[in-house]
């Protein structure tokens, strides 16, 4: 990417990435992120995360699995996680490709088998047996573009790349 792309395009800051990236090819441990999130119970089912200096984002389960349905479960908030990733991802190269995007949507949907959570199956899988995304981009790009804009977002994503390969996890009681 780089700074000459124009701001204005897809409304993104292309100004703010290529300075960024420019930064990184300068001093490569700038790379080396951390993010982080507070969760806080709020009983019964219910949780708040809160991330950086936004409002509290608010959690709970349906009402069949127990909850009042208050906000997205858990399961839920990753499969928008990962939506709402690629949508970043569909936006930032799409501009640095100098293509107009004028709609995406995107659709996804998860198979979880809930025997783990309930404790009826305990050595089995909790989490996702798979994850399906189905991308809609509206634009007058051709489809190469399109196709080559779509294989440079789902081969980038962070989120993407995070549910596709085991990522170790450390749960400590403090």
């Amino acid at each position: 990417m780089s700074a000459s792309v124009t701001t204005s395009l897809n409304d993104v800051n292309m100004d703010a990435v290529a300075g960024l990236a420019g930064k990184i090819q300068q001093e490569p441990e700038v790379a080396d992120t951390r993010w982080s999130a507070k969760v806080n119970w709020k009983g019964g089912f219910r949780s708040e995360a809160t991330i950086r200096d936004f409002d509290p984002m608010a959690s709970d389960e349906p009402g069949a699995l127990g909850g009042t349905d208050t906000g997205p479960n858990p399961v839920e908030q990753v499969l928008a996680a990962l939506g709402n990733c690629l949508a970043v991802g569909y936006a930032a190269n799409a501009t640095a490709m100098g293509i107009e995007l004028r709609d995406v949507n995107i659709d996804l949907e998860g198979d979880l088998d809930l025997h783990t959570f309930l404790g009826l199956a305990p050595q089995g899988n909790a989490g996702y047996n798979s994850i399906s995304v189905k991308v809609n981009i509206d634009s007058d790009a051709c489809a190469e573009d399109i196709r080559t804009l779509h294989e440079k977002v789902v081969g980038t994503s962070p989120v993407g790349h995070t549910l596709s390969r085991a990522v170790p996890v450390r749960i400590d009681l403090a």
